[in-house]
């Protein structure tokens, strides 16, 4: 009797194994859609970081005439 109780465990045991979670595989249209859709998200945080690099050169732009103005009525 334990030894049927033992081979009972051993198979759920091993049926718990080779039936976990597994990840289902995509198709190729839903693989290439999120594909696209990363590129977008990439691309926009491209245009984001281009747009805040545009913002930093202007501020330093700004700064460095106000400086030669501020040279300029010291001198």
């Amino acid at each position: 009797m334990k030894k049927l109780t033992l081979v009972f465990i051993a198979l759920f045991a091993v049926s718990m194994f080779t039936t976990s979670c597994r990840e289902e595989n995509e198709s190729a249209e839903e693989q290439m859609e999120e594909m696209a859709d990363d590129m977008e998200d990439a691309a926009d945080d491209m245009e984001d970081n281009m747009e805040e690099a545009a913002d930093d050169m202007e501020d330093a732009a700004d700064d460095m005439e106000d400086t030669e103005m501020s040279t300029e009525e010291g001198a």
